[in-house]
């Protein structure tokens, strides 16, 4: 039976594997911008990442999910990947990190 530990080391798997996923339109990537909202991982390794993009009308709003699913996908452990595109609440710079904030000069 896994534990905590065992899910919270996928975890860090997992936002490894989004950290490569990056914005066309900015040098950063999908995770330290704050546009996954949240990544639930349940018994048998499926994983279901919840996120947004900067708006609706992003031209990379058809492509982006299946990008983050392929990445998350190829963490090993993981055995299968869903991606729920929303947008409420909706994306805004409060979401990003820190060092999103001072790669961008918002800091």
């Amino acid at each position: 039976m896994k534990g905590p530990e065992d899910f919270e080391a996928l975890k860090t798997k997992v936002v490894d594997a989004l950290r490569t996923v990056y914005d066309p339109e900015i040098p950063l990537n999908l995770y330290d911008l704050g546009l996954i909202y949240d990544i639930d991982i349940q018994g048998h390794n499926d994983v279901t990442i919840t996120m947004t993009l900067t708006t609706p009308h992003c031209p990379v709003a058809e492509t982006m999910p299946g990008k983050v699913q392929q990445a998350v996908a190829g963490v090993d452990e993981v055995n299968d990947v869903d991606v729920k595109l929303v947008w409420q609440p909706p994306w805004d710079q409060t979401r990003m990190s820190d060092e999103a904030k001072l790669t961008l000069g918002l800091l």
